[in-house]
């Protein structure tokens, strides 16, 4: 079955539920080269038209090899990139400036062999930059044709209004995306930013569907062993951690009601995910081809009413369990930390 392409937000640009996240290719997590774009190129042939990865991402290389998968396939793809995160030693190879804006466009584009990008995304909020100074140096790019339309990722409700406000009065271009975390065990982002992201047209493109791993079955109770990553904060994998203990006493109930609904775990949270009527596509972020294999079933999958009233009851609307999971933390802002960002 095709995929069902949704428009993102009200640019009128249409792409597939599932996004293609790239965090997983390089160093960071698969380190042969070849493989990546054998996964890249299968992602495509399966539907995926859409791509999201980040200049932080093994310090570049990701966005490389992306840049090489797609080489003869560019326009047929729907490309998004991240800035924000340290690039250096440089206190100024970082954050939300003019002066890196600027600079960080050219490396990504030049690492990503293409022209234009069809969505730069501001990584996180700046504590110490005004909005305002971003979103201009944003809003050069896009008359300059060097970027299409512009996003932001892990921004608060209120950092979302703020940013929408600043565009209208300035006359700026606006973010039309946004980019938070979302599973069925961190669900915070229903209070009150899926809301007001839908009040501005937002499309939301929503990372760690899977939680972070923990939703991939590959960690249970009783199972020997503590999950780790080198991608992620610590804390979110302390098993010493009361909250951690009820995720995985969640994980358990959740793969019992994939099983009776004939389904795999990873298919039932995915397809959370993606069946949100605010989400427009989840980031999907395989590090094997296995993996990538596993996940794009979701696509086909509606949950009854049945299954997601049972989720409520394991994790209630608007809840996370482990607040750590949440992505929205200052330490993310920090270069010993940014090895572990989304």
């Amino acid at each position: 079955m095709a995929m069902q392409n949704r428009i993102l937000g009200r640019t009128g640009v249409s792409v597939s539920p599932l996004c293609l996240g790239a965090m997983m290719f390089g160093p960071w997590g698969n380190s042969d080269e070849a493989d990546s774009v054998r996964i890249i190129h299968r992602a495509l042939d399966a539907g995926i038209n859409f791509v999201d990865t980040a200049d932080v991402y093994s310090a570049g290389e990701s966005e490389r090899i992306v840049g090489k998968a797609l080489a003869g396939r560019r326009d047929d793809v729907v490309l998004a990139t991240k800035f924000f995160m340290p690039m250096g030693t440089d206190p100024n190879e970082r954050g939300g400036s003019r002066r890196w804006v600027i600079r960080a466009v050219e490396n990504s584009l030049r690492r990503l062999d293409t022209d234009y990008l069809d969505l730069y995304q501001v990584h996180r909020p700046s504590q110490d930059t005004d909005v305002e100074e971003t979103l201009g140096a944003l809003t050069d790019l896009v008359r300059q044709g060097k970027v299409r339309c512009i996003g932001s990722s892990s921004y608060a409700a209120s950092q979302i209004v703020e940013a929408q406000w600043t565009a209208r009065d300035r006359r700026l271009e606006r973010f039309v995306t946004e980019q938070p975390p979302y599973s069925i065990l961190v669900r915070g982002i229903e209070a009150d930013v899926l809301p007001t992201a839908r009040r501005h047209g937002m499309g939301i493109l929503s990372y760690s569907p899977l939680g972070g791993g923990w939703l991939s079955g590959r960690w249970r109770k009783g199972a020997a062993g503590t999950p780790t990553s080198a991608a992620r904060p610590g804390a979110r994998f302390d098993m010493a951690s009361p909250a951690n203990q009820r995720k995985l006493d969640v994980v358990e109930e959740l793969a019992q009601l994939a099983d009776q609904a004939g389904l795999t775990l990873i298919e039932l949270a995915i397809a959370f995910v993606i069946n949100h009527p605010a989400v427009t596509a989840a980031i999907i972020g395989p590090r094997t081809m296995e993996q990538l294999e596993s996940q794009l079933p979701a696509t086909e999958v509606t949950l009854t009413a049945d299954i997601l009233d049972r989720i409520d009851q394991l994790v209630a609307p608007g809840a996370t369990i482990n607040p750590d999971d949440n992505s929205y933390g200052e330490a993310e802002l920090t270069p010993a930390a940014r090895r572990r960002t989304s």
